[in-house]
């Protein structure tokens, strides 16, 4: 990472998780388009898990492949839940996709290419007025998401399916959170008195916080400024596409507004109020207290995040300074 780089930098590659052999793009193509052919694919920096990969056609037309090497069940349930949302919230089209391709390749999709740039791109550049319009375009397009109610909270599946919660039993959040604590990933990075101060805030709170472990609506589970696309159109800067649907839980909304608001800070804001006001717009609704909610909400995920080992070392640092910041009940510190 270069120095000064902006939040999240770290968590990015700047290539896929494997190379991805030209024969083997071209084989993927091929099933998905027989007649196509490829004049140039380029690697997609956004994403940690998966491969992405711009294809331009000798026809023009620009497409995304998208292959999954993380985990295979992972390309039926974004698929589903991609045709479902699609006409309702602004998704890349699917053209083809082999969640059992042949040949023993990993499954994979490919979609249609979406102009526009990342909310954190867009960020970066400092302009308040494009980034309130984006903001609050982004949070009447999550108000639209989290309109659908599911049976039960619990893990997405295919279909559509909710699976297993969080965690069986009373209090969830703090003994997922306690789980964390346990890993020896997690505290290899996190000091032990920092450990201790989670484990206390997460059980002061687990009365106030048990009303929303029975919450059932559609949640991204990963709605952070990379997976949220924007453009301008017709002088306005809105969302033009929601991506990476892979982390997609039926649980609270708050978990949405904790990742995208993770790095607001209440004395430089950007986003805010501009998000919660498109997401008020658009029929959803907000406690007095979401905010101070939301960061509880998503210290479970920075913990669950903080608890795996692929995590590299200056995402942790980025990590521990959020939770940090959330214990103490102050403004995130970015560390260079």
């Amino acid at each position: 990472m270069l120095p000064g780089a902006p939040e999240q930098a770290r968590w990015v590659r700047r290539e896929p998780r494997r190379e991805l052999p030209p024969a083997l793009i071209a084989r993927m193509l091929e099933i998905a388009l027989p007649r196509a052919r490829i004049s140039r694919a380029q690697p997609l920096a956004e994403g940690l898990r998966n491969s992405n990969l711009k294809l331009l056609l000798e026809s023009g037309e620009p497409l995304v492949l998208r292959v999954y090497e993380h985990d295979p069940a992972l390309c039926p349930k974004e698929v589903d839940l991609l045709r479902f949302l699609r006409g309702s919230v602004p998704v890349p089209e699917v053209i083809h996709a082999e969640p059992r391709p042949p040949d023993a390749l990993p499954p994979f999709v490919v979609m249609r290419f979406v102009e526009g740039i990342t909310f954190r791109e867009l960020r970066r550049t400092g302009n308040r007025a494009a980034i309130a319009q984006a903001a609050g375009s982004a949070g009447e397009r999550l108000a639209a998401i989290h309109r659908t109610g599911l049976p039960n909270p619990g893990w997405l599946g295919p279909g559509l399916k909710v699976g297993a919660p969080l965690l069986e039993g009373p209090n969830p959040m703090p003994r997922f959170v306690d789980l964390c604590l346990a890993s020896a990933y997690l505290r290899a990075r996190v000091p032990a008195a920092l450990c201790d101060q989670i484990h206390a805030l997460m059980w002061s709170v687990a009365p106030e916080m048990a009303q929303f472990a029975s919450q059932a609506h559609l949640v991204h589970g990963d709605f952070n400024k990379r997976n949220v696309l924007v453009r301008e159109m017709g002088g306005r800067w809105s969302v033009a596409a929601i991506v990476d649907w892979e982390f997609a839980v039926s649980s609270t909304p708050l978990a949405d507004f904790g990742a995208f608001l993770r790095y607001e800070r209440a004395s430089r804001p950007l986003a805010e109020p501009c998000f919660s006001a498109g997401y008020l717009r658009a029929g959803g609704s907000l406690r007095p207290d979401w905010r101070r909610l939301a960061r509880l909400t998503d210290l479970v995920a920075l913990s669950a995040s903080l608890a795996q080992e692929w995590l590299p070392e200056g995402a942790a640092a980025e990590l521990r300074e959020l939770v940090s910041a959330t214990v103490e009940q102050r403004e995130f510190i970015s560390p260079r």
